[in-house]
Parts: C-alpha cells; sequence; structure tokens
C-alpha cells in the first residue's frame, strides 16, 4: 500500500499492509521561520520514513499575533516575556485576527511547503491548540486563566469567542494549504488535574465543537487529549477521525475501552519517557503490544503526546521499525 492507502485505510477500520507509524517533536532552534520549519518537519518525515506527517510549529505562535511575546531559546521552549492579557479588562481589549496574516501566514507557508515536497505521497496535519490552550499562552499562565474561571467568567468567554473565530479561518485555511486535517490538542486543559468536566463543558467543548464542525470535511482531523486523567471518555463524540493520547499514563483509558466506545480510529501506544529512556528492544516490545491490543485495525502507531527532543534516534528507528516487523 502507499502510505496514503495505509493511513487511510487504518482511519476507516479497513485491513492494512502494516500499521501506519509516526512521531513528533520540537526543534526549538529551527522553527521560527516557515522554511526552517518545513525543512526540518520534512527532514524528519525522510530520516525515519513516517507514513504521515504531525506538524510541530512553535510553542508560541498561537499567541504572539494578540500581543504576548516569548523569549526564545535554542534548546527548549519559549518562555512569556511581555503578557498580552494581565487582568479580565485586558480581555476585552482583545480583537479577532483573521488567521491568515502576520504568524498564522508564516505558518500557512510552512504548510504549503511541506504540501509542494510531499507531492501527494503522505498525508499530514497541522496542529492547532484549543481557545483555552490558547487563552493559557496569551496571559502565559494556566494558573491565570484558572482563576478567570472562577472571578470573570463572562470576560474570559468574551476572549475565548474571539479566539475561537480566529482559530475556525485559521483551521479552514490550513486544508486550503494542503493539510489533510489538523491535530486539535486542548493541551493541559485535556486533564482533570486542571479543569473539572463541568467547567470544561462551559469553557472547552463548544468551542472545540464549533472549530472542528468548520473542518469537518477533512479526513484526518486528530484529537489530542492530553496529560494524565485526561477528560476523554467525556469527548468521545467529537467529529474527529482519530484520537490520540497517553494510554499509559495515570488514570487514562486503555485502548480496549475507547475501540470498543466509538467507531474512531486510535493514535499512540508507546509512552514519551521510553522512547526517551529506554533502550530499542523497550520500544519494539511496547509498540507490539499496543499493536496487539488494537488488534491493529482503527490504529495508528506513535507516542502519546510530542516527544522530547533528545530522544535517542535509535529508539525513533526502533519505532518504525516495529510498524513494519
Amino acid at each position: 500500500m502507499s502510505k496514503q492507502q495505509r493511513v487511510t485505510a487504518a482511519l476507516k477500520g479497513q485491513a492494512v499492509d502494516r500499521v501506519p507509524v509516526s512521531a513528533w517533536w520540537h526543534d526549538y532552534a529551527n522553527e521560527w521561520s516557515a522554511e526552517d520549519l518545513a525543512a526540518t518537519t520534512l527532514n524528519q518525515y525522510e530520516t525515519y520514513g513516517w507514513d504521515y506527517i504531525k506538524v510541530n510549529p512553535r510553542f508560541s505562535y498561537y499567541a504572539e499575533d494578540w500581543g504576548t511575546s516569548y523569549r526564545r531559546y535554542d534548546d527548549r521552549m519559549p518562555e512569556p516575556d511581555q503578557k498580552a492579557v494581565q487582568s479580565p479588562g485586558d480581555l476585552r481589549k482583545l480583537r479577532g485576527l483573521d488567521g491568515t496574516s502576520g504568524v498564522w501566514a508564516q505558518q500557512l507557508q510552512a504548510l504549503r511547503l511541506i504540501r509542494d515536497a510531499l507531492n501527494g505521497e503522505a498525508p499530514f496535519v497541522q496542529t492547532v491548540f484549543s481557545p483555552l490552550a490558547v487563552m493559557s499562552r496569551i496571559t502565559g499562565s494556566t494558573k491565570y486563566v484558572q482563576k478567570l474561571m472562577a472571578e470573570a467568567p463572562d470576560d474570559l468567554e468574551y476572549g475565548l469567542h474571539l479566539i475561537e473565530g480566529t482559530l475556525m479561518s485559521y483551521a479552514e485555511a490550513c486544508l486550503q494549504a494542503g493539510a489533510a486535517g489538523i491535530f486539535y490538542a486542548a493541551v493541559e486543559w485535556g486533564s482533570s488535574d486542571n479543569i473539572s468536566w463541568v467547567d470544561y463543558e462551559r469553557f472547552g467543548k463548544p468551542y472545540d465543537l464549533r472549530i472542528l464542525e468548520a473542518v469537518a470535511g477533512a479526513p484526518m482531523n486528530i484529537l489530542h487529549v492530553c496529560r494524565e486523567r485526561n477528560h476523554l471518555e467525556h469527548v468521545l463524540d467529537y467529529p474527529i477521525a482519530a484520537f490520540n493520547w497517553d494510554v499509559h499514563g495515570a488514570g487514562n483509558p486503555t485502548f480496549t475501552a475507547v475501540l470498543s466506545n466509538t467507531n474512531k480510529a486510535v493514535l499512540g501506544g508507546v509512552g514519551v519517557p521510553t522512547l526517551l529512556e529506554r533502550e530499542p528492544s523497550d520500544i519494539t516490545a511496547e509498540a507490539h503490544r499496543a499493536r496487539a491490543e488494537a488488534d491493529e485495525r482503527r490504529f495508528l502507531l506513535s507516542p502519546g503526546c510530542s516527544i522530547n527532543p533528545a530522544t535517542p534516534p535509535a529508539n525513533l528507528h526502533a519505532l518504525a521499525e516495529a510498524a513494519r516487523s
């Protein structure tokens, strides 16, 4: 099968010649221009022979055009410097963006470069954070957003609506630039450690659904439900093609539990710590256990989250080979 055929079949639960495989991580030194981001993404793809690409753009891009600046590092995550929102009143000063200019245009150009280089060989998806996750980047603090939920919920919702509109336009533009879908990530808000489901039903789910509905025609929309003790069981009705989560995380559901309660596909199977700290043989064993649990239908092999950039290349080659052996 071609990579496109393999991925399409896996997402639909059809027979595959082997399971599709991929992994993704930040390249902090080479994420700051469209050209560099496209080049490092394609280099990772070619080095390991991935079947699909999850584009891993720079962490700060969601917040920059709203006025939050970040200190740049070549070896670690950017850190907020000047914060656009430091009080509830600042939320009312936010304005909607068109999702296709400024920093958004840089990301769209990276997608077009990736599209042209792949020439249809493999599908790729662009990472889009949820409005709550973007709000954390604009304010520079998850804890501050939690404070807004409790003390200024109407102001917070005003800001979330503006972000939602921008992300809807941007997600649609990603598809026009060649992406097969979006990798929609709740990031820290996927965990009950940071938000109750009652609060997520107000500040998260309605925004998620409207954004996902705007790109519902795409064949490879993926929902990433992050962290331990996640809310995955509550979002199985989301209109997406596949779920990605850390199946090894404390309190998280198994592949068996999710596959038995939805007709969607699953991505994952290998833990981020395993890839970083263990031997290639451990990666092989963990990947094969995941393949067996999922019965190799509606299953794409991957990490449960973005991996550490220091992950040994030998372990990534082992991951790739585990899908083929």
